[in-house]
């Protein structure tokens, strides 16, 4: 996997680096835009930017390169899935707490219409 997922000599810098604190970023990322109840397209804009972080991150504590394409792609992937999680589970909390009798939660990242009048559910 070294060098195709990530170019330090240890697995665990990357998992260090990129998924838990990077992730945490996302996150908390995808976490804020739900909570002001901004459109969804925002996420990657904004992921962009943290991948840019972490890359650096990368770069001045670990030695790893600071503008390559790959590896920036292979950041903004594994941190694009945690800041879509973070905003879809937030706003499924929103839908079934603010609107509790409209929407009940079927899932952590889903809800559906309560009762059975057929609604579409998200």
């Amino acid at each position: 996997m070294q060098g195709i997922l990530y170019e330090e000599p240890s697995l665990w810098l990357f998992m260090l680096v990129t998924i838990i604190m990077g992730g945490w970023a996302a996150w908390m990322t995808g976490r804020a835009i739900a909570l002001t109840w901004r459109p969804f397209w925002q996420i990657p804009l904004y992921i962009i930017i943290l991948a840019a972080v972490v890359r650096f991150i990368h770069f001045a504590l670990f030695g790893g390169t600071l503008f390559t394409l790959h590896y920036f792609v292979v950041d903004a992937v594994f941190i694009l899935a945690f800041a879509l999680s973070g905003y879809r589970y937030t706003r499924t909390t929103q839908m079934t707490t603010q609107y509790r009798w409209l929407y009940e939660r079927s899932g952590p990242f889903s809800w559906k219409a309560r009762g059975g009048d057929g609604a579409q559910s998200a």
